[in-house]
């Protein structure tokens, strides 16, 4: 089990945008270290389209991932993997072997909308 996080302020929360969107791509992304996949994320007319390198690929192919919903950081400055540049970091939690579980909602809601 991980260390808990120093204490944030509520302040610091809110800075953090956290967004509902989903996935309209997946694929393989061979040229990353680790095993993973390139996937473009739909957020909405507001924040559009954006990419993301995911570690997922030991619980999901990327057939299951194209029309699932995601949780991803929107306002992180893009990070460059590889050869392409990740511009949203998707949310998940590790499972008891360590692979990541993506985070999910139980419900409809609109892409783009913030965690709150």
């Amino acid at each position: 089990m991980q260390e808990r996080a120093p204490e944030i302020t509520f302040d610091d929360f809110a800075r953090v945008d956290i967004r509902l969107g989903t996935i309209v791509n997946a694929e393989p992304f061979p040229e990353a270290r680790k095993p993973a996949y390139k996937l473009t994320v739909d957020f909405g007319a507001e924040i559009g389209t954006k990419k993301s390198s995911a570690q997922v690929t030991q619980l999901y192919t990327a057939e299951q991932l194209v029309g699932r919903r995601v949780a991803a950081v929107v306002n992180f400055p893009p990070r460059q993997i590889g050869p392409m540049m990740s511009e949203v970091l998707c949310l998940g939690f590790p499972d008891k072997d360590g692979a990541v579980v993506l985070l999910d909602v139980d419900r409809d809601a609109p892409n783009g909308g913030r965690l709150y």
